[in-house]
C-alpha cells in the first residue's frame, strides 16, 4: 500500500506479476532439458510423462472458480505467483525422476492458477479497445524478464560455474521476495462485474473453446518437443538454447506492444489465419530439419508466432457476457490443457519411433485451427459470435 498513487493501479499490478512470472518460470523451462538429460538422464519417455505431469494442473484449472469462494481474485494470483516461485526454488534439490515429478506438481500447480487468475483479471480490469494493446505490454514485460534471466543463467553458469541447484534456487527465491513486496505495496483493486461462482458452459462460446482446445495442442509440440529436439538430436547446450531464448524474448520485447495494437486494427480472424497458415507450413519443417542452424531458425520463428494467439483472448472478451469472465477463464484453461495432459506421453512414445512424426501431427492440428479461425466474424460482439451471424445481421 506504500506505492505512489499514480503506480497503484490495476494495470501496474498485472504488468509487475507479468514480470515475476517468466522471471522464475523461464529459468525452470530453459534448464529443464539439459537437466533432466544430465543429472536425471532421461529419454522421450521420461520427458514426456514429466510434461503430461505438469499440465495435469492446468487441466483442473476449472477448479479455481470454487477457490474465489473463499479468495479474491487478486489475493488469489499472488498466492498461486509465490507457490511457482517456491516450487522452481527446489527444483535442483531432487534430480531424479521421482523428484522432478514432484516438484514439477508444485510449480506447476502455482502456474496454472495464477495464468488463469491473470488472464482473467486483465479482461475484467481493462478496456476492450485497449486489450490487445495491454496484452502486448504484458508480452514485452514478460519477455524483458525473460530477457534478464536468461542472461544471468548464461553469465553465471557459463562464465561462473554455478550449478544447476543454485540458479534455481537463486532465481526462486528473488520471485518470492517480489511476490511478498507486490502483496504489500498494491491495495485491492474492484472489479467490474460479479462474477459467476460455478462452472459453467455456454454453447455459444463453442468456437472459443475448440480455438483454446488446439492452441493448447500446438503449445506442447513447441514447448515439449521443439526444445527437446535441440538438444537430443542437435546437441545444444544451456547456452545454446538460453541464446535461442534470447532471441525470441527479444524479439517479444520489441515487437509484442505492436502487434497487440495490431490485433486491434485488422481484427482477430486475419490474425489467426494467418498465424495458423505459417503454423502447418513450420511444422512441417520442423519434421524435415536436419540441419541444426535451419531447426533454430525454426525455432525462433514458431516463438514468433505465440504474440498472435492474443487474439484468442480478446475475440473472447469481445463475445463474452461480463459476468462469465472468470468462469470461463478456468474452463478455458482446462480445456486448453485436456490435449496437454495426453499428447506428451503419447508424442512422447511416438517420438521412439520417429521424432518427424510429432511435427507432422503438430501440422495436422495446426490446419484445425485455421479451419477454425475462418469462423471468426470481422466484428466480434455478443450475439455475434461466428461469422455467418455477422452475415445474417448485414443482410
Amino acid at each position: 500500500m506504500f506505492l505512489a498513487k499514480r503506480f497503484n493501479r490495476p494495470e501496474y499490478l498485472l504488468l509487475a506479476m507479468a514480470f515475476i512470472m517468466p522471471l522464475v518460470f523461464s529459468v525452470w523451462m530453459a534448464l529443464l532439458n539439459n537437466f533432466v538429460v544430465e543429472k536425471a538422464h532421461f529419454t522421450g519417455k521420461e520427458i514426456g510423462i514429466l510434461q503430461s505431469i505438469r499440465e495435469i494442473p492446468g487441466f483442473l484449472a476449472f477448479t479455481a472458480i470454487y477457490l474465489l469462494l473463499f479468495l479474491k481474485e487478486q489475493t488469489f494470483a499472488i498466492i498461486a505467483l509465490g507457490v511457482t516461485a517456491f516450487g522452481v526454488a527446489i527444483t535442483g534439490y531432487f534430480p531424479n525422476a521421482m523428484g522432478l515429478y514432484i516438484t514439477t506438481i508444485i510449480m506447476s500447480i502455482g502456474f496454472h492458477y495464477f495464468e488463469t487468475i491473470s488472464q482473467s483479471l486483465t479482461l475484467q480490469w481493462i478496456d476492450k479497445q485497449h486489450t490487445a494493446h495491454f496484452m502486448g505490454k504484458m508480452l514485452s514485460a514478460k519477455a524483458a524478464a525473460s530477457l534478464l534471466a536468461f542472461g544471468s543463467i548464461w553469465l553465471l553458469m557459463e562464465w561462473f560455474s554455478w550449478s544447476y541447484q543454485a540458479t534455481y534456487t537463486l532465481f526462486g527465491g528473488i520471485a518470492l521476495l517480489l511476490t511478498i513486496f507486490i502483496a504489500m505495496a498494491f491495495k485491492q483493486f474492484p472489479v467490474h462485474a460479479e462474477q459467476q461462482k460455478r462452472l459453467i458452459l455456454r454453447k455459444r462460446y463453442w468456437l472459443f473453446y475448440a480455438l483454446t482446445f488446439f492452441s493448447g495442442a500446438r503449445r506442447q509440440i513447441f514447448v515439449v518437443f521443439a526444445g527437446f529436439l535441440m538438444v537430443e538430436k542437435f546437441g545444444y547446450s544451456v547456452a545454446d538454447i538460453s541464446a535461442l531464448f534470447l532471441i525470441n524474448y527479444v524479439f517479444n520485447w520489441f515487437f509484442a506492444a505492436k502487434i497487440g495494437k495490431m490485433i486491434g486494427r485488422i481484427g482477430e480472424r486475419r490474425i489467426l489465419i494467418i498465424e495458423y497458415t505459417g503454423l502447418a507450413l513450420l511444422f512441417i519443417a520442423y519434421g524435415l530439419a536436419e540441419n541444426a542452424t535451419f531447426a533454430a531458425a525454426l525455432y525462433v520463428i514458431d516463438h514468433m508466432f505465440f504474440a498472435l494467439a492474443i487474439a484468442i483472448k480478446t475475440y473472447f472478451q469481445k463475445i463474452a457476457a461480463p459476468e462469465d469472465i472468470a468462469a470461463t477463464a478456468g474452463v478455458s484453461f482446462s480445456i486448453n490443457h485436456i490435449a496437454a495432459v495426453v499428447i506428451p506421453a503419447s508424442l512422447g512414445l511416438l517420438w521412439l519411433v520417429n521424432p518427424s512424426w510429432v511435427f507432422y501431427v503438430g501440422a495436422g492440428f495446426a490446419c484445425c485451427s485455421l479451419a477454425l479461425s475462418t469462423l471468426i466474424p470481422n466484428l466480434p460482439a455478443q450475439g455475434k459470435e461466428l461469422r455467418w451471424q455477422e452475415k445474417a445481421a448485414i443482410s
